[in-house]
């Protein structure tokens, strides 16, 4: 059997050939019927006069190596290399990085130049260790499990000091459907107020699984059973679903919710600038909504199709209730100075408020302070992300308290103007004769 091969010079040399058998003696290389070569060989007539020109050898082009002065990618790889010395070779996020420079060409350059850029990407320094035996995947009813954790990760601000902020994420077991938020810490409250969006944003679940955080569990007692957190086992109360606790040391029990934030800090975070946290969540939440929207062949679905069809049909909806209010609004204590402290920074309370104690709630760029009860908004602020005090109307009183006499006064004293003294250079003064003396 004669190996088949694409070569354009060996494609045209067996149609030649074949014709040469078919014709005998009629056959001539000079006079050969280029719309019968066509048809044998499916090349363009155009083409075949060309290469007749050279015998029927298909000759390289002269042009063959070079490229071109100006391409598609001319003006952007600044933004490739710069992402690729960072050690982000994901060609998704470089894609996505390079449309919001205002690249229009197609993912395939971009693999393209990555693979033939690999100078660029610095070394990995840790080999990844292996991750032991096989296990066997679990799966879930829908709507019956969420699974939720926090990852964190590392800003560096312009004058070159770092701080940690946290990441909560939440995701459906059954359809995979995402929920990311992030904070600049990890506390309890930072935890209720991720929960309840995430419960918002994708319904509430049968139960969710988490490890043994320690806003959530205090400890086992000796039958193996979980010690809630009290405040913690009162939100499951008020909220309406159970919690279930991995296995100490195993994160593959909570695979997905794992697998999430890898895929958070492989897709979202690499190369991202932001100028404060809202904007930072807002960019989260845009990225959910299209990663929802898109197939992923983990759960063989589209996240958001799957989840309104079949999930929220077991799942039951968050309804905006007092107890939830006061889980989004959490309690301060008013220092000596009329300051509440939230998210690391300082915000004025009016000086008319006379409790010790308020509650605070930040909505996207505004901060709300409400009185204990919930029943009055104090005053508000505009969220700007900076680290000095924020002031509010009324929050010193512009006239202090004067006391006045309550008996009439009749002690009455006096007082005088101020005193003059001689000057040391009334000696000099020749104008009235002092030098006679």
């Amino acid at each position: 059997m004669e190996e088949k091969t694409n070569d354009l010079t060996e494609i045209i040399a067996q149609a030649l050939d074949e014709m040469k058998k078919d014709l005998g003696d009629k056959f001539d290389i000079d006079h050969v019927n280029l719309a019968d070569l066509q048809r044998r060989t499916g090349i363009t007539r155009a083409k075949l006069r060309r290469i007749q020109k050279d015998g029927f050898v298909d000759k390289p082009h002269a042009l063959i190596g070079r490229r071109a002065d100006h391409t598609i990618l001319t003006g952007f790889t600044g933004v490739i290399d710069t992402l690729l010395s960072k050690g982000i070779t994901n060609s998704s996020v470089c894609f996505d990085r390079m449309k919001e420079a205002g690249y229009q060409g197609r993912l395939s350059t971009i693999k393209n130049y990555i693979s033939e850029h690999q100078d660029l990407v610095p070394p990995k320094r840790q080999i990844v260790a292996p991750q032991g035996n096989r296990g066997r995947r679990y799966r879930t009813e829908p709507g019956e499990c969420y699974q939720m954790d926090w990852g964190f990760v590392t800003v560096e601000t312009e004058t070159g000091k770092t701080y940690r902020i946290a990441c909560f994420a939440m995701i459906c077991h059954c359809c995979g459907q995402r929920y990311i938020e992030f904070f600049p810490n990890a506390r309890q409250e930072s935890l209720f107020i991720g929960m309840i969006h995430a419960f918002l944003y994708m319904g509430v679940p049968k139960f969710i699984l988490t490890d043994n955080m320690k806003s959530v569990v205090l400890r086992r007692d000796e039958e193996g059973h979980p010690v809630w957190q009290k405040d913690y086992e009162l939100f499951m109360g008020n909220i309406g679903f159970e919690t279930r606790l991995c296995k100490p040391r195993h994160p593959f029990t909570k695979g997905a919710v794992e697998r999430l934030i890898r895929f958070v800090k492989d897709n979202f975070l690499p190369g991202r600038i932001y100028h404060e946290l809202t904007d930072l969540n807002y960019e989260a939440i845009r990225w959910c909504d299209q990663q929802n929207a898109v197939y992923h062949r983990a759960v063989d679905c589209i996240p958001n199709d799957k989840h309104s069809e079949i999930c929220m049909k077991h799942a039951s909806r968050l309804e905006n209730t007092i107890e939830l209010s006061y889980y989004l609004c959490p309690e301060r204590k008013i220092s000596f100075d009329g300051f509440v402290n939230y998210e690391g920074r300082r915000f004025g309370v009016p000086y008319w408020y006379t409790e010790k104690t308020c509650r605070v709630n930040r909505d996207g760029y505004v901060l709300y302070i409400y009185n204990l009860q919930m029943t009055k908004i104090l005053t508000t602020h505009d969220v700007t992300w900076g680290r000095k005090d924020s002031y509010c109307k009324d929050q010193y009183a512009v006239s202090q308290p004067e006391e006045h006499p309550t008996a009439p006064v009749r002690i009455q004293i006096q007082q005088l103007g101020l005193p003059t003294h001689d000057s040391g250079f009334d000696r000099f003064n020749f104008e009235e004769g002092l030098w006679n003396e």
